[in-house]
């Protein structure tokens, strides 16, 4: 979650010279590499008919959906107000296993996924355009948009970890997503010309420290984890966030977004909240 909280700092770095998506393929790429070098330890890998679309279906929610709107909410808000949304995903985690895998949801955590939806709108609405924050209302709308899509990954994650190891499938995300990105970049930005050793800097890291780093330690996590256990550990990035931006960006959150980020942390403590977790009701019941 460390790294995770660090990466919105180096995005925001990155974008100032180079375009999103030669970025995000940059990441890819360099992740790619590291993965091949690394290969004889992929660990299991348990194809059964069928799993393609599963496969597809992580890849497609993150990193190909989930970057195109992270770095949509980037270019429009500050990489603290983003960090805060992710509080939501744990919340967002457990109403999708809700509706998709009919699992029980007490009224204590719809009313804290209430409260912090309600934080994070009025975190969005309070914010105020300046150098950091051009457009804070539709950036933190993109955000929500990549945290739907990690609602999605983290869902299709823990349902192929039984079979396929954390390395191959982040090791498969770094492909696609290098592939992908590749693709886009080229029809949609020119090629980028000359680059600081800050902005070069700024893509290695987020390649091998977080692409290799972040997402192989959070994909060993959620195959020895159950799914809304290990994305609990997600409220600690917007900590990570804010400690990072105001550190290496000098972002600063007004009183009003103060207490709106307090809201979204109210809600989901209330939505955790329980003696007991509840028992799961299979598809039949």
């Amino acid at each position: 979650m460390a790294l995770w909280g660090s990466s919105f700092i180096a995005l925001k770095l990155a974008f100032q010279e180079l375009s999103p998506m030669w970025v995000i393929f940059g990441r890819m790429a360099l992740g790619s590499v590291v993965f091949l070098l690394a290969w004889r330890w992929r660990g299991q890998i348990d194809y059964r008919a069928g799993d393609w679309k599963y496969l597809l279906g992580l890849a497609a929610c993150e990193p190909c959906l989930y970057f195109i709107f992270e770095a949509l909410a980037l270019q429009r808000t500050s990489a603290s107000q983003a960090g805060m949304i992710t509080a939501l995903l744990p919340l967002l985690v457990a109403v999708g296993a809700f509706l998709l895998l009919r699992e029980r949801i007490s009224r204590t955590t719809l009313a804290g996924f209430l409260l912090a939806v309600l934080g994070a709108v009025w975190l969005s609405l309070a914010g105020e355009a300046d150098e950091h924050a051009p457009a804070p209302l539709l950036g933190n709308f993109f955000e929500v948009l990549a945290m739907l899509c990690a609602t999605g990954y983290t869902l299709l994650l823990k349902h192929l970890s039984a079979r396929y190891s954390a390395f191959f499938l982040t090791a498969m995300q770094a492909f696609i997503g290098a592939l992908f990105f590749l693709l886009l970049a080229a029809v949609s930005a020119a090629v980028p010309g000359e680059i600081s050793r800050l902005g070069w800097g700024a893509v290695i890291y987020l390649g091998v420290v977080v692409t290799v780093g972040a997402y192989g330690l959070y994909n060993f996590g959620v195959s020895r984890l159950p799914a809304n256990q290990a994305s609990g550990f997600i409220n600690l990035i917007p900590v990570f966030t804010l400690l990072f931006a105001t550190v290496f960006l000098g972002e600063r959150l007004s009183h009003g977004q103060m207490l709106a980020a307090g809201l979204v942390f109210v809600g989901v403590a209330l939505s955790q909240w329980r003696s007991t977790p509840p028992a799961p009701v299979g598809i039949l019941d």
